[in-house]
């Protein structure tokens, strides 16, 4: 067979579960899909068990007419791209090789950009866009939301302000019109050889907002630092669980002697580091769990000197919520007392298991004491009082899934 039909596969599998976040070829297994982090068979016919020769003729039908994409997966073993299902929705796609064999792997890109109110996240990320220059970061492991979130600032910016927008992605997932702003999407592989590259060149293309759909090594990291003084906005990716790690990855990509002018820098323009985790939900699929660390004058001195004993960032964050400020523990506490997340996958996530248990058993697994500061946009509201709860006394009902539960994963 020198064909495969690929698309009534996709098709299929597609129709096999609603919210599906990844479908998986994997050789030696059937066709399978991902919802709410695990793995779903999905039957086809003539396929009872994918065979090596199924994934290679699948990696060849999506890397039909890309030869330079076809020599990159020969050369390093894996390869990244994006396939449209017409009329459907479109892919960003990772086609690997393992044991002799290719796999592939879609993650499924929704057709709509959400938006942040639509996605769950807290509402002062929706100031982002307000941003006129300094670097901000979105993070967490993969599949946790960050090119979600990024393109939902993106959109907002492209739908409020009459300025130019590059992005540069790799592959390209969501497509963006032009709107009130003017947008250009650069691929890699296709538009340019690296993000370094497209980044350095960029600052000759007069963009007011630059997104670097991650920043992998020391040269688009520095370039990045390079944009945000001189003026522009700078929006990335890096693969670090939360706000002190990420300082930490950009800091220990340079050489040590140049420690202390990187954290000087960095200081200086960051603006926003913004880490997501998704948490399955009591009743079922997951919710986004964000730690928000803001520029200020206090947390600005701990990037520059460094964290060290009564001066964490954490303690900054904690402290920070009149700044719009929060950490994963306190977001975890406050949805395992209202029954959104079950106790035990709560303290599983948590920074710090031992600190959060203690707050929820001499709490009470409340957290009555705790003013929470409400967000109307983007501005604080006056602090209120949650009403605690005893830990013999019934959970409140859990609000129901909402219909964008499945897009924050993307």
């Amino acid at each position: 067979m020198a064909y495969f039909d690929l698309d009534p596969l996709l098709e299929k599998m597609l129709d096999a579960a609603p919210g599906l976040s990844d479908l998986n070829l994997s050789v030696g297994r059937p066709p399978q899909v991902e919802v709410d982090g695990k793995l779903i068979t999905v039957d086809y016919a003539g396929i009872e068990r994918l065979l090596p020769y199924h994934t290679e003729l699948i990696a060849m039908r999506l890397l039909r007419g890309k030869r330079d994409l076809a020599d990159k997966l020969i050369r390093s073993g894996s390869v990244d791209l994006s396939y449209s299902l017409a009329r459907r929705t479109r892919f960003r796609v990772n086609v690997f090789s393992q044991r002799g064999s290719y796999s592939i792997v879609l993650r499924v890109i929704p057709a709509s950009v959400p938006t942040i109110e639509q996605l769950g996240l807290p509402p002062q990320l929706n100031d982002i866009a307000n941003e006129r220059n300094g670097i901000v970061l979105l993070t967490g492991p993969t599949g946790s939301g960050k090119s979600t979130t990024l393109a939902a600032v993106i959109d907002k910016i492209n739908r409020e302000q009459a300025v130019h927008i590059i992005t540069i992605e790799d592959p390209i997932e969501y497509l963006h019109a032009h709107r009130v702003a003017t947008i250009n999407q650069r691929e890699v592989g296709s538009d340019t050889q690296t993000f370094a590259l497209a980044l350095r060149a960029a600052l000759r293309q007069a963009p007011k907002v630059i997104l670097v759909g991650e920043m992998r090594d020391v040269e688009t990291i520095s370039i990045a630092l390079e944009a945000s003084e001189t003026g522009h906005l700078v929006l990335s990716t890096l693969h670090t669980i939360d706000a002190a790690k990420t300082i930490d990855r950009i800091v220990g990509v340079f050489p040590k002697s140049e420690e202390r002018q990187v954290r000087t820098r960095f200081s200086q323009a960051f603006k926003w580091v913004v880490s997501q985790r998704l948490i399955p939900k009591a009743t079922g699929g997951r919710v986004a769990v964000c730690e928000i660390l803001r520029s200020t004058s206090r947390t600005k001195e701990y990037v520059q000197e460094g964290e060290r004993e009564g001066k964490s960032l954490t303690d900054a964050m904690a402290d920070g919520v009149l700044e719009g400020m929060q950490t994963f523990d306190h977001e975890l506490e406050r949805l395992i007392v209202d029954g959104t997340v079950d106790r035990e996958v709560g303290l599983s996530y948590a920074t710090n298991r031992t600190n959060l248990l203690l707050r929820l058993e001499t709490q009470g697994g409340s957290v009555a004491d705790t003013p929470t500061i409400g967000f109307k946009d983007g501005k604080p509201a006056p602090p209120r009082r949650v009403s605690g709860a005893h830990p013999a006394a019934a959970p409140a009902t859990p609000k129901p899934a909402s219909d964008f539960d499945d897009l924050i994963e993307r």
